[in-house]
């Protein structure tokens, strides 16, 4: 690697060490640092990408290691993680001719070490599903997950043109879905507003599990920002779409992203789905509700992978209770013969084949696909999605 500066190195490491010392769990470590950098704003570009990727990094251990310093611990997440590091050549320089190899590799060699467990890292283990291949995923809570676009269909030459001119590298993952590094800036491009949405390839792909016909009635429960319906009117625009949600803000924000999106006809209520849906919806049945229920998350902790030590397991059982109230007040309003589209960002047994197993003894309801999207292949999110059928 080049020459470091010493210097330089401890003072990244003094900014790595206040940014974490400032930072109390109680909002998104993203949504923090940008606070963070706001307040510090002597700190340049370049210090602001050494302090994010640190922390990033550290975070990415999990609890591994965790008998180990701080700063310790630390030039063990840059070892892992990236393929040069000046932590690294400075506080273990025996390190350094290892540190471009396979990941696979580097976790043997610190296995071999006695310094690292990979299955320390993330300690919910006994409650993800049998599907998931394990030592994949864990391996993956090391690895930045790409930035994914979806683009309009009909748009995607003038998308890659607009990304050719300005030499941003990316790959084309099928017809209208774009990976691009993450941390790739895409909004001083205001001439792809309207064509793109960003939007993980797992959640892309729960458009296989839909097939919605033309003029069908489609109800989004849990719309939160809309990217489902968005999916949705994407690929059949004549749909009769109710989106939902329990605020009025958060409907707000799905009205914007729907109106850069040029999706003009819809209706929308505020509904709060842990309650007896018959209030307002009366007897109003759909050819297909989406269901992508509040969940842990935890198929995303690639992203933010501060989650894996402010998580606590109670939660996954709180969650579990929340999704079987909110699908029997949702199942009511599925015709006879039609789908259930049931969707989380978990990888957790309890809120997937647990909660759609509950949907199929009590409600009436046959399993036609199940399935985990398992992203931690591709550099991903990961996420269940289950189509039911009313009988």
């Amino acid at each position: 690697m080049a020459e470091f500066s010493e210097r330089r190195v401890h003072q990244q490491i003094r900014n790595f060490e206040r940014a974490m010392d400032g930072f109390e769990a109680d909002q998104p470590f993203s949504r923090y640092l940008t606070t963070f950098f706001k307040l510090n704003k002597q700190m340049g570009s370049s210090d602001r990408k050494a302090t994010s990727r640190l922390c990033y990094n550290y975070f990415r251990l999990g609890t591994a290691a965790s008998q180990l310093s701080q700063q310790r611990r630390l030039v063990l997440a840059e070892f892992l993680c990236e393929h040069e590091s000046p932590l690294v050549a400075l506080f273990e320089p025996s390190y350094s001719d290892k540190i471009q190899q396979p990941l696979k590799d580097k976790i043997a060699f610190l296995e071999s070490e006695g310094v690292f467990n990979l299955n320390d890292l993330f300690p919910f283990t006994d409650h993800i599903s049998d599907e998931i291949d394990m030592v994949q995923f864990l391996e993956s809570q090391l690895i930045q997950p790409y930035l994914y676009i979806r683009v309009k269909r009909g748009k995607t030459k003038v998308v890659c043109a607009i990304l050719d001119n300005n030499q941003i590298p990316y790959s084309m993952i099928g017809d209208q879905t774009i990976a691009l590094n993450n941390g790739t800036s895409l909004q001083r491009f205001d001439v792809l507003d309207g064509m793109i949405e960003v939007q993980d390839l797992s959640s892309q792909r729960t458009l296989d599990y839909m097939d919605p016909a033309e003029k069908e009635s489609w109800w989004d429960a849990c719309a939160a920002s809309g990217g489902k319906s968005l999916l949705l009117m994407d690929d059949c625009p004549t749909v009769n779409l109710l989106v939902s949600d329990v605020r009025m803000s958060i409907l707000r924000n799905l009205d914007e992203r729907f109106d850069r999106a040029g999706i003009k006809h819809y209706r929308k209520k505020i509904l709060d789905l842990t309650k007896d849906t018959f209030a307002i919806l009366g007897s109003e049945r759909f050819d297909g509700v989406l269901l992508d229920a509040p969940c842990t998350g935890s198929g995303t902790w690639g992203r933010t992978p501060e989650m894996i030590r402010q998580f606590r397991a109670a939660k996954i059982g709180e969650f579990n209770a929340l999704q079987k109230n909110i699908a029997s007040n949702v199942v009511g309003h599925v015709k006879v013969g039609k789908p259930l589209i049931y969707i989380t960002c978990s990888i957790f047994k309890a809120e997937n084949e647990d909660v759609v197993n509950y949907i199929v003894d009590n409600f009436g309801f046959e399993i036609e696909r199940m399935d985990y999207l398992k992203g931690y292949e591709e550099k991903a999110d990961s996420m269940f999605v289950a189509r039911l059928i009313k009988r």
